[in-house]
């Protein structure tokens, strides 16, 4: 699991190192304004002081806000620095940044099949953001592949799940065109649930392409003008019905007229003609009696 670490401010170690340059450029300086062969412990100093400044400058990590550098020693995960600024670490640590800072991906548009069996095809826009920097680093290979061909996978088991529309599926819960936080909430489960082992947290993900594949898009823009059609003549004729029987009963009430049953069958007729026409009806004037 991950370990925080704190790091030595850095700017101590900076010192000592200026410190050890000033010291030998002075003894260079020294030795250049002796004797011919400098002694050789002069020497020694001045290449010990150079390796000194080497490990110092070796020890310093400079951590922008929102990274974070894992530490590992001779293959033994030592811990995660998160602290930012200046700081000093064991010079022999070897050293590695990651990102912690929100990302945003988006998928390629993936052609699946639906619940029902229809090729669709949808794409997601993925936020995330890395969580836990020794999962990242050390349980995957390549973290960022691994998001991509996990996220293609999560979105493609959704589709799998869920109907496009509630046409072919009237009992459907969740839809894929008209679920909104419902599909968002199952997405992001889906996607939490494959990428915790890599220490990835996913903070929002939302469908950002969603279509019927062209090859059957044709006949499905089709069936769902035949739908539409059909529930506004069902509501049509609903409301034709009623304006009907309002008619009749008025009628009757008002003894304005008394109709036996051929007359109200004749008057059905004509009146849900004019109610449920598509177009304005031309009205035949009777100018004798009701017989003739």
């Amino acid at each position: 699991m991950e370990k925080i670490r704190k790091g030595i401010p850095g700017f101590g170690a900076l010192l000592v190192a200026l410190v050890i340059l000033i010291l030998n450029i002075s003894l260079i300086i020294q030795s250049a304004s002796g004797p011919a062969n400098p002694p050789a412990v002069e020497i020694f100093f001045i290449v010990l002081g150079f390796i000194a400044i080497v490990v110092v400058l070796k020890g310093l990590i400079i951590v922008q806000p929102n990274y974070a550098v894992v530490l590992t020693f001779f293959g033994k995960y030592v811990g995660t620095v998160k602290e930012n600024g200046l700081l000093f670490v064991n010079p022999l640590f070897t050293q590695q940044k990651v990102n912690l800072r929100s990302q945003s991906l988006e998928s390629a548009k993936l052609k699946v099949n639906d619940k029902m069996g229809n090729p669709i095809e949808i794409a997601a826009v993925i936020l995330w953001q890395i969580q836990d920097t020794y999962k990242v680093v050390f349980d995957v290979v390549s973290f960022s592949q691994y998001m991509i061909n996990q996220s293609e996978a999560a979105i493609r088991h959704l589709a799998s799940i869920c109907p496009y529309d509630n046409i072919e599926d009237e009992h459907a819960p969740v839809t894929l065109r008209d679920g909104g936080e419902k599909v968002t909430q199952l997405l992001e489960n889906e996607l939490n649930e494959r990428l915790t082992k890599a220490g990835i947290v996913i903070t929002e993900a939302r469908i950002s392409h969603l279509a019927y594949s062209p090859e059957i898009a044709g006949a499905m823009l089709q069936r769902q003008q035949a739908t539409a059609i059909v529930a506004a003549r069902t509501k049509i004729v609903e409301g034709a019905v009623g304006m009907v029987e309002m008619a009749l009963e008025l009628l009757s009430r008002k003894q304005i007229v008394e109709l036996d049953e051929d007359k109200k069958a004749s008057m059905v007729s004509n009146l849900m003609v004019v109610l449920c026409g598509e177009k304005a009806a031309t009205p035949v004037l009777n100018t004798g009696t009701l017989y003739q």
